[in-house]
């Protein structure tokens, strides 16, 4: 299986970013998935295709920091909430139906849909405060272990306002 993730970053990246598993840029996490190896062998191009226009059509979207939550096991991991956008929304639900098109895998079924809470990890001290305001304005698709390696992510796709395909 390959596993992949949409996020939003909060933080300036660039195309082709590889970064350690364990120092993420600050984002917000759309999707995490995984597909088959025999789906295709540009899976990360078919996505993209797919995504396109709802990825562009979020561009630019400013949201709205809310209040400071606990994730994931006894809610150990800090995160702050985003206010609900019917843009995000919408572009989280475009992707959950291309990730399903192509036969993936949602990884968190719990957390899908009309139960997606977007959210920014807080890491290494650094988060965004209660009613600041981000703008979606870089959108990428990231591969967890490039080449089978898990210590590292890589930066598959980028979409930014500027270039909306990096």
């Amino acid at each position: 299986m390959r596993n992949l993730i949409w996020v939003s970053f909060t933080e300036p990246v660039q195309p082709g970013l590889v970064f350690p598993r364990s120092d993420w840029p600050l984002h917000i996490t759309l999707l995490r998935f995984d597909v088959g190896d025999d789906v295709s062998a540009d899976v990360a191009g078919v996505l993209a295709d797919l995504a396109e226009a709802p990825v562009r059509g979020a561009l630019g979207t400013q949201l709205t920091i809310g209040e400071e939550a606990g994730f994931g096991h006894l809610g150990s991991i800090p995160v702050s909430l985003i206010h609900h956008n019917p843009l995000l929304q919408g572009l989280h639900e475009e992707i959950v139906d291309a990730v399903t098109s192509i036969g993936g895998r949602i990884a968190t079924p719990n957390y899908v849909l009309e139960r997606y809470r977007p959210h920014i990890s807080h890491h290494d001290g650094k988060r965004p405060k209660s009613g600041d305001v981000v703008v979606l304005d870089q959108v990428a698709l990231v591969d967890m272990a490039p080449q089978g390696d898990h210590t590292i992510r890589r930066i598959l796709r980028l979409w930014t306002q500027d270039t909306h395909n990096a």
